[in-house]
């Protein structure tokens, strides 16, 4: 039974999301107000620096938790449907991460579409990646992401398996996107009680934007058409009430099948990427902790 501080949240994000819709704007006006409210709505918890910085050209952020353990580090890939997103919206969720898993976090700060569409974003993850990797040797390296971010993650461990670089020590996914041809059955019926996606034009706008030229159905792109073999241990948290459920659900049966090692959990009564509430209540702090536990123990080699 979801908790009862849970069910507010749910009721005022469902509220404010859909006045944010009625309100309209141009792409750049929401990015703004998104940039805007997130950075005071969740701001990076106690206990966490942060630092602006640059891996071989690509911006971010470095989230360092006090006494981060050394072996490892985090690179956290934004959601945002690849269209929006940014530092400013998901300090507060990869800050928590960082602080749960007590490992220094590199928030990237990737392009979006449709200024850069595919592949552009990609790009800026491999190569964040393969510098993260060359400054630093002997730490294990270990991805997460949320949405568009857990679909991004997810590819980019296709890319470093195919091009033969050192893989990631495992995965976190929260709610990934990784079908954007949206097939799956929740995008139709989850649509009445998700509250960022109560139909299926938003997702669509963002991948043709985010596509360009591009198929949608480029396992790159969307993973769900990917060959899922030989790629780092995962985890995968998504919520019930979101139209991303079948992406998860069918990602972890598709990995499994592939041979790859991966753990599904559905939250009951969960939202899309409700772990930015992490610090308000218990489901937000549960799975971020738990997610954070994950990549710890993914990345301190014993």
């Amino acid at each position: 039974m979801p908790s009862l501080k849970s069910r507010f949240f749910y009721y005022a994000v469902k509220r404010q999301l859909r006045k944010f819709a009625l309100r309209g704007g141009t792409l750049e006006q929401v990015r703004a107000a998104r940039n805007k409210s997130s950075a005071r709505m969740f701001p990076a918890p106690a206990g966490v620096l942060v630092q602006p910085a640059q891996l071989d050209g690509c911006t971010g952020e470095w989230l360092r938790p006090t006494g981060a353990e050394a072996a490892a580090v985090v690179l956290y890939l934004h959601g945002g449907a690849y269209i929006t997103g940014s530092c400013h919206t998901h300090r507060g969720l990869a800050g928590h991460l960082a602080l749960a898993a007590g490992l220094d976090c590199f928030l990237l700060d990737y392009r979006l579409a449709p200024e850069h569409p595919f592949p552009a974003a990609l790009d800026d993850a491999h190569t964040a990646y393969l510098a993260l990797h060359a400054q630093n040797p002997a730490r294990t390296i270990v991805l997460a992401g949320d949405s568009a971010g857990g679909g991004l993650a997810l590819a980019l461990a296709l890319r470093l398996r195919d091009s033969g670089h050192p893989a990631p020590g495992a995965m976190a996914l929260l709610s990934p996107w990784t079908d954007l041809t949206l097939s799956q059955p929740t995008h139709q019926s989850k649509a009445a009680v998700d509250p960022f996606f109560p139909d299926t034009s938003t997702l669509s706008m963002a991948a043709q934007l985010y596509v360009g030229i591009s198929n949608l159905a480029h396992p790159l792109v969307s993973p769900h058409f990917a060959a899922l073999h030989n790629l780092p241990r995962t985890l995968i948290h998504v919520g019930e009430h979101e139209t991303l459920l079948g992406d998860a659900k069918t990602l972890a049966v598709n990995l499994q099948a592939a041979g790859t090692a991966v753990q599904l959990q559905e939250f009951q009564g969960m939202w899309h990427v409700w772990q930015i509430f992490a610090g308000r209540f218990a489901e937000a702090d549960s799975s971020v902790r738990q997610l954070g536990t994950f990549l710890r123990a993914s990345g301190i080699k014993v």
